[in-house]
């Protein structure tokens, strides 16, 4: 989480897969790169790299998918997430009416 986290206000930029700014799946993409773990670059893909869990089984890092957009879950019903053109990136409450949790080990 404190990968993520740092990234906190970072510009919303399309197709952005770097610290300078970011799409939604390129931020998943870049962070899961720090720590180690590769996924894929677009969000469809993300959704098959991992292990679906139920929302009361999520936990911290796990990924929240829902059709075009992807974020790093961070608990209590929040997560960060590069939302749209001309957000920064925040953290904050899913809007994704059924989310799916995705575990990636």
């Amino acid at each position: 989480m404190n990968v993520a986290r740092q990234f906190v206000g970072t510009p919303y930029v399309s197709g952005g897969s770097g610290p300078g700014g970011f799409d939604c799946s390129g931020f998943t993409q870049y962070v899961f790169a720090q720590v180690g773990i590769s996924l894929p670059r677009t969000s469809g893909a993300q959704r098959g790299a991992g292990t679906v869990v139920s929302a009361a089984d999520a936990r911290p890092g796990d990924l929240v998918w829902g059709p075009g957009h992807v974020g790093i879950y961070t608990g209590g019903g929040n997560h960060i997430a590069a939302r749209s053109p001309g957000k920064a990136l925040q953290e904050g409450p899913i809007y994704l009416a059924n989310p799916v949790f995705i575990r990636v080990s």
